[in-house]
């Protein structure tokens, strides 16, 4: 219920940027030879928390990217973001993918790899210690990023769940 409150529909509200995370060229092959097409994966985000994910499939490369901007733009979800770092630690999986985000003091930078990186990056997030478990493969490690930043929740948003004061939920 709260992840549908967060996700945004329109993309015009801001400049989106994208990042290519990855094209594997896929090989179909028939009585008449092999038929080659290309799947891209691309994250868009406006590096002040919001972000998305998007998948392509087409003959060209050139089409299969486009299709994947497209794609990404319709799924964008909004990442609470606090002083360049997330609020608390977070945990997901995704397939055979695992990943762990970690809030870091301000200086680290963003500690995380491929995928991962660019995910991070396009959100806005400046500081922050990643490490991906599991599954190296860019689909499933972006999912599961994307996931683990789905789950975020900043101090106002559990002090509305809980029906207390922003106060409260830090000294309990």
């Amino acid at each position: 219920m709260a992840k549908e409150q967060r996700s945004i529909r329109s993309a015009e509200t801001t400049e989106l940027k994208d990042r290519l995370v990855g094209i594997n060229r896929v090989t179909k092959v028939t009585k008449g030879g092999r038929t080659f097409s290309f799947s891209a994966i691309v994250v868009v985000g406006d590096e002040n928390g919001v972000v998305g994910h998007g998948l392509g499939k087409s003959k060209e490369v050139t089409t299969a990217i486009s299709k994947s901007i497209d794609d990404a733009k319709k799924n964008l979800v909004k990442v609470p973001v606090i002083n360049g770092t997330i609020p608390h630690k977070q945990e997901a999986r995704f397939g055979g993918a695992h990943v762990m985000i970690k809030p870091a003091s301000s200086g680290t930078g963003v500690i995380a790899g491929g995928a991962m990186r660019a995910v991070l990056e396009s959100v806005g997030i400046t500081d922050v210690l990643a490490k991906s478990l599991g599954s190296s493969n860019p689909h499933n490690v972006v999912k599961a990023t994307m996931k683990a930043l789905g789950e975020l929740r900043d101090a106002k948003q559990v002090a509305n769940l809980r029906g207390i004061s922003v106060q409260k939920v830090f000294n309990g």
